[in-house]
């Protein structure tokens, strides 16, 4: 007499071979492949919510829209002598394909414009380097306007940048990011990309050290200080003029 299975077994043997399988599987990857996993800056830049509020203090914890919440994804920054020279080469390799370097002139006796280096607002900012009222106006904070600077005003390689703002009127736009670079290094980087692109740079020690530049290729005011962590803090608005 032949006997019937019973049961109990036959789910036991189904979960074990189940088990089995599983192990035999890979892992599945932990970003999938999307190279906006591995770049929070990116993601940032693609996701980041606009802001149409002129002073663009909405989202902003110090009513300042330059000011980064804590919560935004950046990449680490540490400053060390090797990441200041990685910074500085990869500079000079990027301004050489277009030719030799000119020396840093001295600056000239004449003052750079007062309130622009820490100014709490994009508005501010552009006010204080000279821009004419208009192209302060409908402004939008997000750091996809970092990424849409015209060449002349082009971040420093090696840059992590803070905060930016941008708008249509007179395309203009304000960028707040840190460096490891040495502060002489940015200001060769910054004064040899305007006078590439046709302006005739200048270079002011007071208030603070700055580049200013405007021509045909647009108007650009660049303030570099001492940033958090013994970085190199940078400063740019660009406008169409």
């Amino acid at each position: 007499m032949i006997r019937a299975l019973s049961p109990l077994p036959f789910a036991l043997v189904l979960a074990h071979a189940l088990a089995l399988a599983g192990c035999g599987e890979e892992p599945a990857a932990k970003t999938g492949g999307d190279p906006l996993a591995a770049d929070p800056l990116l993601a940032a830049a693609l996701h980041d919510p606009l802001m149409t509020d002129p002073d663009l203090s909405h989202r902003n914890e110090a009513n300042a829209v330059l000011t980064v919440p804590a919560s935004h994804a950046l990449p680490p920054l540490r400053r060390s002598e090797e990441a200041a020279q990685a910074a500085r080469e990869a500079a000079r390799l990027e301004l050489l394909e277009g030719g030799r370097i000119p020396e840093l002139p001295r600056a000239g006796a004449a003052k750079g414009p007062d309130g622009f280096a820490g100014a709490p607002t994009a508005s501010a900012m552009l006010a204080a380097a000279g821009a004419p009222g208009r192209c302060t106006r409908g402004l939008e904070a997000g750091f996809a306007f970092a990424a849409d600077l015209p060449a002349m005003a082009r971040i420093m390689p090696h840059g992590m940048v803070r905060a930016a703002a941008g708008g249509t009127a007179c395309g203009a736009r304000a960028v707040r990011y840190l460096t490891p670079a040495a502060a002489e290094d940015v200001l060769q980087y910054h004064f040899t990309r305007a006078a590439r692109a046709g302006t005739a740079p200048r270079l002011h020690d007071a208030p603070v050290r700055m580049v200013a530049a405007s021509g045909e290729g647009g108007a650009m005011l660049v303030a570099v200080g001492a940033g958090p962590g013994a970085l190199t803090a940078v400063d740019i608005v660009w406008w169409r003029p």
